[in-house]
């Protein structure tokens, strides 16, 4: 079994960017991250609201921990690279405190942590396996399901981050930063991507070099907070009119 698993692992087509499965997920995302959260608010009464928003938070939460187990389980796991140290990781860990017990702090902390991301996450996935390989769902669950998740929490469940939550979720993603980079010292990783780039493209190309662009994606990540806030500002008042 642990051959087969992996076998599996390593055993895939290469991701195209902007081939058809990139634009498969692309149009998936926007279609559920408008249409399910109008849906569940029109048409489901309270306890049909609250399944869909439980299996959101599940299905975004699993994946990370069957990925665990297949790495286990193919004798691939690495201390240095398989920890929950990734900001998607460790959100897709978090969310079910929001999308079971209505969490309202970490909701102000995913809410921009999540949508900040988002754009980056469309239009440079960090992936090399194409569907249907395990790794091409994971990635999308974890990242396209992760902001249809919070969405859902804003319009179904009515959270609604405030200027307080921005900061506070700026200072949490410091935390994290700071967490990240001395398990990166302790374990000669790169989790967060603090040490070096990512191999694929990403906005970091853009930044400058090494350490350089660490500072400069503290200015594109207050920049994302801000244009997060004004979408919810804009999502407010359409939940308000209708």
């Amino acid at each position: 079994m642990f051959t087969f698993v992996n076998e599996y692992l390593k055993t895939y087509d290469q991701f195209e960017l902007f081939g058809l499965s990139h634009w498969a997920a692309i149009f998936l995302f926007l279609l559920l991250v408008f249409l399910l959260p109008w849906y569940a608010k029109n048409h489901l009464n309270t306890d049909k609201q609250n399944k869909v928003g439980i299996a959101l938070g599940l299905i975004v939460f699993i994946n990370y921990p069957i990925w665990v187990l297949l790495e286990i389980l193919a004798g691939s796991f690495d201390i240095s690279s398989h920890l929950p140290l990734h900001l998607c990781r460790f959100a897709n860990l978090l969310i079910p405190f929001v999308m079971i017990k209505r969490n309202y702090f970490v909701f102000e902390i995913l809410y921009f942590w999540g949508l900040s991301g988002m754009l980056q996450g469309m239009i440079t996935p960090d992936i090399v396996e194409d569907f249907p390989h395990f790794h091409y769902f994971r990635y999308f669950a974890g990242h396209h399901l992760l902001v249809v998740s919070i969405i859902y929490a804003v319009v179904v469940y009515k959270l609604k981050p405030t200027l307080n939550s921005l900061k506070k979720a700026f200072i949490a993603l410091n935390v994290f930063l700071v967490m990240a980079l001395f398990a990166n010292l302790i374990l000669d990783a790169n989790y967060f991507w603090i040490m070096a780039k990512p191999p694929t493209g990403s906005l970091l190309d853009y930044m400058g070099p090494w350490p350089w662009y660490i500072l400069t994606g503290e200015f594109v990540a207050l920049f994302h907070f801000i244009l997060a806030y004004l979408l919810f500002l804009l999502l407010d008042k359409i939940n308000v009119r209708s």
